[in-house]
């Protein structure tokens, strides 16, 4: 079963299966080292710039800003749900995650 992905609204909302499911104003825990210099990073999603899949993780990218030391950047392929059976089902935005690498996502 196929599932449709698209960026709306400007950046503001993931929609899947033209539902709006993700929205950009969370803030997001990262475990990263390479979005700012903090330990964790709670980055406020700013906007969305593209939306895949990888298998049947939902992945992002987006522009952000850490909310404890102001740094604003380009987040690259961040988990945002999944895809089961041909349901989405979101991640707990304020569950800590790490970014992944550039290049990682198999699509």
């Amino acid at each position: 079963m196929a599932t449709q992905l698209r960026v709306l609204d400007d950046g503001a909302w993931i929609s899947v299966n033209n539902e709006r499911q993700v929205p950009n104003s969370d803030i997001w825990p990262l475990a990263t080292t390479d979005f700012c210099d903090c330990e964790v990073a709670y980055v406020v999603l700013e906007a969305f710039t593209e939306v895949g899949v990888d298998r049947h993780r939902v992945e992002v990218c987006a522009v952000g800003q850490c909310i404890d030391c102001g740094t604003e950047g380009f987040l690259d392929w961040l988990p945002v749900g999944r895809v089961s059976d041909g349901d989405f089902h979101a991640f707990d935005p304020t569950e800590l995650r790490a970014t992944l690498e550039p290049g990682k996502n198999l699509r």
